[in-house]
């Protein structure tokens, strides 16, 4: 397995976590490590990093980062507050979350989130746990299978992926990336077939953030992570999909602006903000595009605590 990866926004992510040399940060995210070196190097002697990742090869690489700030957990990042209890309200400067699917998992056919290189129907950010993709597609409801293509897929053919793909296993189980692409392929009308896009991209991703209850976890950490952050405070979100950054601006909307009774007599422009989005969605640039084509569905947004 090829151990190459680029961390996406690299430098404009360490810009927006505006990193104090004293200050105390988490990286939900460890990946192979880019972020959380970046951090670690931004840090003075007090300052504090904590990570978190689910896969294997990941914690190798962490655990090997030998580092008196660094303290590590294998795991969700959803539950931090279990995996480093010393961290209580109001305890973080920053959070960075990079989410999706590292290149690393991609380019291991083993791993099986990549249409492009046959394997085994797994897609389990943590392999040694949880359903893989092979039970679900070969055992759920089609209609189950349905509603996750087209909801966190966003697929417009879902029914006819699914009823595809029930009309496959019927004569055989499904067993590699490569079986299933083509069922997808051929469930998709030729004439919606995008250049350069595999008509199975969409089901590949809706399939591995229902096998790994992404869109929970990032609902989680972000309810678990807030209290957790300081008066100005940064909550740093890579996103890959739409559903992720939709979840990150309803997050956004729903703490901007302090709990009170409805009846008090107070307009909505009086009331204390809690939480801002800082600037625009950042989206990487053309040179970073051109040398790391998957960075190019990325998309930053950067919120501070108030």
């Amino acid at each position: 397995m090829s151990d190459n990866h680029v961390s996406v926004l690299l430098r404009e992510s360490m810009e927006a976590l505006a990193i104090k040399p004293n200050g105390c940060y988490f990286d939900g995210t460890f990946g192979r490590g880019g972020h959380s070196r970046e951090i670690l190097k931004a840090l003075g002697t007090d300052g504090k990093l904590y990570a978190t990742d689910r896969d294997p090869c990941a914690t190798k690489v962490a655990l090997a980062l030998e580092d008196s700030r660094f303290s590590f957990k294998r795991g969700v990042f959803s539950r931090i507050s279990d995996y480093f209890p010393q961290l209580g309200q109001a305890s973080l400067d920053g959070v960075l979350l990079d989410l999706g699917v590292s290149s690393p998992q991609l380019d291991n056919a083993d791993r099986g989130f990549s249409f492009t290189r046959d394997g085994v129907l797994d897609m389990r950010m943590d392999p040694e746990s949880g359903m893989t993709a092979k039970d679900f597609i070969n055992k759920a409801r089609v209609s189950e299978i349905k509603n996750v293509i087209a909801r966190m897929g966003e697929e417009r053919f879902a029914k006819q992926i699914a009823n595809q793909i029930a009309k496959a296993r019927n004569s055989q189980t499904i067993e590699t990336t490569k079986e299933l692409a083509e069922i997808v392929k051929k469930a998709v009308p030729a004439r919606f077939h995008t250049p350069g896009r595999h008509p199975a991209t969409r089901t590949f991703q809706a399939i591995r953030i229902f096998i790994n209850q992404e869109l929970d976890e990032l609902q989680n950490v972000l309810k678990r992570t807030y209290p957790m952050l300081k008066p100005k405070g940064r909550l740093v979100v890579i996103s890959f999909h739409s559903l992720e950054d939709e979840f990150v601006k309803k997050f956004v909307k729903k703490n901007a602006k302090q709990d009170l009774p409805p009846e008090l007599p107070i307009l909505d422009s009086a009331l204390f903000e809690k939480v801002q989005l800082i600037g625009r969605p950042i989206r990487p640039s053309e040179a970073e595009v051109a040398s790391n084509p998957r960075s190019r569905s990325s998309l930053m947004r950067v919120v501070e605590k108030k």
